[in-house]
């Protein structure tokens, strides 16, 4: 009998992006601590966020979380 390789599954992960005051646009991933990259252009930020999210997924394992919102909260300093 022939041993099959288990298929990868895919897991989905929010990213948050926001863009920083030099242009740098910068995703992090709020269920991996420590999670995050950064680059000038969304086309090149979407390759770099997946390969931190392998990187970051051979060191831990996140909870299982799922995306209810984002908010955008302005408070006094």
């Amino acid at each position: 009998m022939e041993k099959r390789e288990p298929k990868n599954r895919l897991r989905r992960f929010t990213v948050v992006i926001e863009q920083d005051e030099n242009g740098y646009y910068v995703a992090t991933v709020p269920s991996l601590p420590s999670c995050y990259t950064q680059a000038r252009t969304l086309e090149k930020l979407a390759p770099r966020i997946r390969e931190v999210i392998a990187l970051c997924l051979a060191e831990q394992q996140p909870p299982r979380m799922k995306f209810v919102a984002l908010e955008q909260v302005e408070v006094g300093v």
